[in-house]
């Protein structure tokens, strides 16, 4: 069964009385190169188990199936688990979990679905939860890899280089833990229902250590995210505005004492900067 054939796609949803989702972001691949392709860029193989988050109707499950040595498709929608039991009915290293990968212990999960395997994360993320799933996958430090087909907008915003005007706090946190890279496009004509988006296929793999040393991780991001409050402003007012008991003051000497320049936006700084500045006021150097 091609399940990415429009007609052989929408007969077998028709068959099982399924109805598309707009609140749970559900757009299925229509075009069998890109779940090929994106199963060839996770790196799956032999020795690796696989977390897939949202399989749909199960076209780049059944791809991941036959690379990896296992495979655990966490699905929401109960409506598609018929669906997936035919189609997934010839792929025995295939588990489809029911439940919402946002509530479920995904380290316990990795233990008792991948034992004695190295794991990774490769899915088709609905646009509407990309930043809570990749913060929770980041988090849980058990995936070594993870590959999702994500609005393009944020696939390349998520992989800007440091210090563009293209990044952001969320950014900046990712490339922290992870080497990111846009791997390829994905037009909209490529789903169904069509979103009115294209999308791109990121790749993030998981540093052996972070990308710059910080004695404080939480006073790093809370520097971080203070920088981007007030985008719009410069560094100094926008920290001055996240982090109150520090007076403006203080906050412009340490930015010069780092020797950035005066009038800096916080898009400007490098995780580098970051690391040096937000040092610098904790240790109060300026």
């Amino acid at each position: 069964m091609n399940l990415c054939d429009y007609n052989t796609l929408r007969a077998l949803l028709s068959r099982h009385g399924f109805h598309f989702s707009r609140t749970m972001g559900q757009n299925f691949l229509i075009d069998p190169r890109i779940p090929a392709g994106i199963a060839d860029a996770s790196g799956a193989g032999p020795g690796w188990g696989v977390l897939e988050i949202g399989p749909g109707a199960g076209c780049l499950t059944r791809e991941l199936s036959a690379r990896a040595e296992r495979v655990a498709a966490v699905e929401l929608d109960r409506k598609l688990l018929p669906v997936l039991a035919e189609t997934l009915a010839g792929c025995p290293n295939v588990t489809v979990i029911p439940g919402d990968v946002l509530r479920l212990d995904l380290a316990a999960l990795a233990a008792d679905s991948f034992p004695g395997l190295r794991c990774m994360v490769c899915a088709n993320l609905p646009y509407n939860i990309t930043t809570p799933v990749l913060t929770r996958l980041v988090e849980t430090e058990r995936f070594q890899a993870i590959t999702v087909l994500l609005q393009k907008e944020v696939a390349y915003r998520l992989a800007a280089p440091q210090g563009s005007s293209d990044g952001g706090a969320f950014s900046l946190w990712l490339q922290f833990f992870c080497e990111t890279e846009v791997l390829f496009d994905v037009p909209s004509e490529k789903f169904l229902p069509r979103p009115k988006v294209d999308s791109a296929v990121l790749r993030c793999v998981r540093r052996e250590r972070p990308a710059v040393d910080v004695e404080d991780q939480d006073w790093f991001f809370r520097v971080v995210r203070g920088a981007f409050l007030l985008r719009r402003k410069t560094l100094a007012n926008s920290l001055a505005s996240a982090l109150p008991e520090f007076p403006k003051d203080a906050i412009q000497a340490s930015i010069t004492a780092c020797g950035l320049p005066e009038g800096v936006r916080g898009e400007r700084l490098t995780l580098r900067d970051f690391a040096k500045l937000s040092e610098a006021l904790r240790s109060g150097t300026a």
